[in-house]
């Protein structure tokens, strides 16, 4: 009865030891399957990993690797970063990175902004715009050439001289153009806007309005001129008037004496006759 006692002991406690053995190798291929799986995810993840980051991401949401030192982890975003495309697909939506020489791109086959150095035509990166196009200042992107364009001549203005129409025989007409569209850097620059040439007309006479600027200070110089005059008193007034009585009747006496010696003379020559 003893014996028989340690003999099932022995059964059931071999048993116990399967059972924990299987349950052992059970976790260690659950383990390998899903490292460090967390539950716990935030920042968009469906599923993520504490070494990794996100695993999969939310519907809607963008999975993209962003590199940290030697690292990269995965991120969930609403929409990709520059330098990346967002592609859809049904288990997962994947952000791309964009081709070498592409600063920003629709697609892989497609880019709408250039790295320095390069110049955008088509969706295309190119070192030079093809013939005919020209790069944008800003963008960098090929366009077409713009060449000047202006409007047909206006008529010809009145014959003037020194800004009259009248009083002269001989003067110049102008007539005068717009410009309709600038050139760009590379485009034909605009031809003269303006052009004068020489006319002659009958001479007529020019009305008391019509007199030109010149004219109008020739007539302004005299007036003052002949103002200045008269406000200039003679000099001799002013030594008139600086004189004494006295000094008035020694000059009356000399010119009365002088006028006595011219008769004098007159009366002996003519007696010598």
């Amino acid at each position: 009865m003893h014996l028989r006692l340690i003999s099932w002991f022995f059964i059931i406690l071999n048993f116990m030891e399967y059972i924990g053995s299987q349950n052992a190798s059970r976790g260690r291929r659950q383990r390998r399957t899903h490292p460090n799986v967390s539950q716990g995810c935030q920042g968009g993840c469906a599923t993520c990993s504490d070494y990794n980051g996100c695993l999969s991401c939310k519907p809607r949401l963008f999975f993209v690797l962003e590199r940290i030192g030697m690292k990269q982890i995965g991120v969930c975003l609403s929409s990709c970063p520059s330098g990346y495309y967002g592609t859809r697909y049904p288990d997962i939506n994947k952000c791309t990175k964009c081709k070498a020489d592409c600063d920003t791109c629709f697609n892989k086959n497609f880019c709408t902004k250039c790295k320095s150095g390069f110049y955008l035509h088509l969706g295309k990166c190119l070192d030079n715009c093809p013939e005919g196009l020209e790069a944008k200042n800003h963008t960098m992107e090929c366009v077409n050439i713009v060449h000047c364009e202006v409007s047909e001549w206006n008529p010809w203005s009145p014959c003037t001289k020194k800004g009259k129409t009248c009083g002269f025989k001989r003067g110049t007409e102008i007539r005068v153009r717009e410009i309709i569209q600038h050139p760009s850097a590379k485009g034909n620059l605009c031809p003269p806007t303006n052009e004068t040439r020489k006319c002659t007309v009958q001479r007529k006479k020019c009305q008391k309005g019509e007199r030109g600027k010149k004219g109008r200070e020739r007539k302004r110089k005299k007036v003052n001129k002949g103002e200045s005059k008269e406000a200039i008193p003679d000099s001799k007034d002013l030594e008139s008037s600086k004189e004494t009585p006295e000094q008035r009747e020694n000059k009356q006496q000399q010119k009365k004496r002088k006028v006595q010696d011219k008769q004098q003379k007159s009366v002996s020559v003519s007696t010598v006759h």
